[in-house]
């Protein structure tokens, strides 16, 4: 895609959780905009779900983490790894990693495993913290990024891609009903949220469909698009369950589907 194309176009890459699955990776999305090329987290399978999109780890300009759970970062090790490969040379633009505060501890415990080997050439990876307490927003050359703490770990934040010609998306990450994610996804025309299991199974930190539902609804969103699923998901009927709270478009994600913010 060209750098003057409009809005932002969406690849689900993972849509399940920690649980393996023939059919769903762990968490993961790919929003391009513009020239930029970003990630939102990458759990196990991210790397082989980039390439059946056409995208290679050296496409990337920006990787940005919800939390971390091995489920959303279980591939940061190995992509970074990767990008040595052979000696750095293929990459050409420097990558952003961001995340709530503690992400450069993070990344520390895991160069003190791994050495030398997750190290990139100077100028090629850049580090950034965003505020897991308070709203935060950096904006870059084609998009700026709001963030927003959500109530699943204590790092644990959500992002709002803003195109420069005005196109949004919210991606939520893992969360329990928050009123910071209403907020945040207000007007938004795309919701990627999370709904983990349905109604009747509810767990601490995690939606439902019908809170995702509550959720969308209340910020007023154009489309909703449900994510990371666990398996007792597939035995129920997510979309009605959802219903009963939002009557707008809805899309129950799956791997490698493609979504349009025009």
């Amino acid at each position: 895609m060209m750098k003057n194309n409009p809005g932002i176009t969406v690849t689900i890459l993972g849509s399940g959780t920690c649980v393996p699955s023939l059919t769903r990776s762990s968490c993961s999305v790919l929003m391009q905009v513009g020239a930029s090329k970003i990630l939102f987290d990458s759990g196990p399978g991210t790397m082989r779900r980039l390439l059946e999109a056409r995208t290679t780890i050296f496409d990337l300009s920006h990787v940005f983490y919800s939390h971390f759970h091995p489920d959303h970062t279980g591939e940061f090790v190995p992509l970074i790894f990767a990008t040595k490969y052979p000696d750095g040379s293929r990459r050409k633009i420097p990558l952003t990693v961001a995340g709530g505060r503690g992400l450069l501890n993070f990344y520390e415990g895991l160069k003190n495993v791994y050495g030398h080997w997750i190290e990139l050439a100077p100028g090629l990876l850049e580090i950034i913290e965003f505020d897991n307490k308070n709203a935060d927003a950096i904006t870059f050359e084609d998009f700026s990024v709001y963030t927003a703490p959500v109530k699943h770990n204590e790092e644990s934040i959500a992002f709002r891609i803003t195109s420069s010609d005005g196109f949004s998306a919210v991606y939520t990450g893992d969360t329990d009903y928050s009123e910071t994610i209403i907020d945040l996804a207000k007007d938004t025309d795309l919701l990627i949220c999370e709904c983990a299991l349905p109604d009747k199974l509810r767990a601490p930190g995690h939606l439902t469909p019908s809170l995702a539902g509550e959720l969308a609804t209340k910020a007023g969103v154009g489309n909703l698009v449900l994510t990371h699923f666990y398996p007792e998901c597939e035995k129920a009927d997510i979309a009605a369950e959802c219903r009963q709270s939002y009557a707008g478009h809805l899309v129950l994600a799956e791997d490698l589907m493609q979504l349009e913010v025009r």
